[in-house]
């Protein structure tokens, strides 16, 4: 929580390696070693996504702590192999593998866990709860909070809210796409990620679509609900509250500037 009584704001990207990038978000001439470095002096928070495609190694965990500033956090996508399943109970090897594989490098840098499920999984109460227990609370003494993204209409139910509240866990929201949308909030933190940006935008959205958005983080880190978004249950008890927004797909070239221009609306953390 910061000075003004609510939870810090952080926003980002997904991932820092994209070839259009390179001299319109990174100056021309820059090194792609100091890529991550550059991404990081403009956004207070990346979303690794290569860690949902294949095990990254310790030492790159470390180097990505080392080479972005004090304050930055990472948020990371969980293992496919732990969500890309059919009975969900039996992903706790998979999960192991994953959360010993070297994230606990990144220290008091590791944001949120993104363990997201594929458009075609539905709700199973049983087997979601199951897959839910077998998340751990920290690694080698690195605090782990969990959220996930499911893109099935059936997790639009007040049951689901509930199951995620009774674990911690948060349901990210899913803004400006055809996902399933689900604004409640499940957990200590906010997990959101805006999918909108259009390419004719210099900044990705029009000026009023970022200011709506800023508003709808501000009133989740004051430990609300944003009034315009609809939700499934009763509202949690109100408390301030750490939001990620990460700016994803969309006019990806567009990405940058949508975050940079949110930033600006919401100040630095």
């Amino acid at each position: 929580m910061n000075e003004t009584g609510q939870g810090t704001i952080r926003i980002g990207i997904g991932g820092w390696v994209f070839e259009p990038w390179r001299g319109s978000f990174y100056p021309a001439g820059l090194p792609q070693k100091r890529e991550l470095e550059h991404a990081a002096s403009q956004l207070s928070s990346i979303e690794i996504n290569g860690t949902y495609y294949g095990a990254q190694k310790p030492e790159s965990f470390a180097r990505w702590r080392e080479e972005t500033p004090e304050d930055f956090v990472f948020a990371l996508k969980g293992s496919r192999y732990c969500t890309n399943r059919r009975v969900l109970a039996e992903a706790g090897p998979s999960v192991e593998k994953f959360v010993t594989s070297g994230i606990a490098e990144l220290k008091h840098k590791l944001g949120p866990i993104n363990w997201q499920f594929m458009a075609t999984k539905a709700f199973d109460p049983a087997d979601f709860e199951a897959f839910l227990r077998l998340l751990p609370q920290e690694v080698d003494g690195v605090r782990l909070r969990h959220a996930v993204e499911v893109r099935h209409p059936s997790f639009r139910v007040p049951e689901f809210v509930a199951l995620l509240r009774a674990h911690g866990v948060a349901a990210i929201t899913a803004g400006d796409s055809a996902h399933p949308q689900i604004a409640d909030v499940t957990a200590p933190f906010v997990y959101v990620r805006i999918m909108g940006t259009q390419e004719e935008n210099p900044e990705g959205y029009a000026p009023a679509a970022l200011d709506l958005w800023m508003r709808r983080a501000q009133a989740w880190a004051e430990g609300g609900v944003p009034q315009d978004m609809e939700t499934l249950a009763p509202p949690a008890p109100r408390q301030p509250r750490d939001v990620f927004l990460y700016v994803i797909s969309g006019a990806k070239i567009r990405n940058p500037a949508a975050a940079m221009a949110l930033i600006a609306r919401a100040g630095r953390p």
